[in-house]
């Protein structure tokens, strides 16, 4: 990628890579991965399943679904080499940022509002890691946040679908 956009995010990003011990970083990029947040979306569905949200959940697991259909033709599309590794292509925008949103959000909604502020700190932690470990470009993590907002609309259309009329 060129243009100074591009620019600004590589100086950002030089700026920021190893700034805190790769462990700490790591830690946080894993939140991202789908051995970490499809558990956790797979047990708030089964929850709001049991609790009678059913339409709820399918809307978060078909949420999560449609995460890869999106995130992986843009990645092929832009073909953006990463951080580490500029002779490998498809880094825009960040799968893993993507997965940790659907999956921590989408579980907190079909928790409990209350949890959507831990559910916003993982995602964020998420990004910050992959940023920080240096296995993303900041700009990767501010698409995949972007696109996804969208995305997680569905819990304001399964709540007012799925609730029974009031008399």
């Amino acid at each position: 990628m060129e243009g100074p956009l591009a620019r600004l995010d590589e100086r950002v990003s030089r700026s920021l890579v190893d700034l805190v011990p790769r462990g700490l970083s790591e830690l946080g990029a894993d939140l991202g991965n789908m051995t970490v947040a499809l558990p956790v979306l797979a047990c708030a569905m089964a929850y709001a399943a049991w609790r009678g949200r059913r339409a709820q959940a399918l809307c978060a697991g078909g949420t999560m679904a449609l995460v890869p259909l999106l995130v992986i033709p843009l990645k092929e599309w832009t073909a953006r080499p990463g951080p580490l590794e500029p002779w490998a292509a498809g880094y825009y925008p960040s799968g893993h940022t993507a997965t940790a949103m659907v999956a921590y959000v989408g579980a907190a909604f079909l928790v409990s509002n209350r949890l959507i502020p831990l559910a916003a700190l993982l995602t964020a932690l998420t990004g910050a890691g992959l940023i920080l470990r240096g296995y993303h470009w900041p700009l990767d993590v501010l698409a995949s946040v972007a696109l996804c907002v969208p995305l997680l609309r569905w819990p304001v259309v399964a709540a007012r679908y799925g609730r029974p009329a009031r008399s």
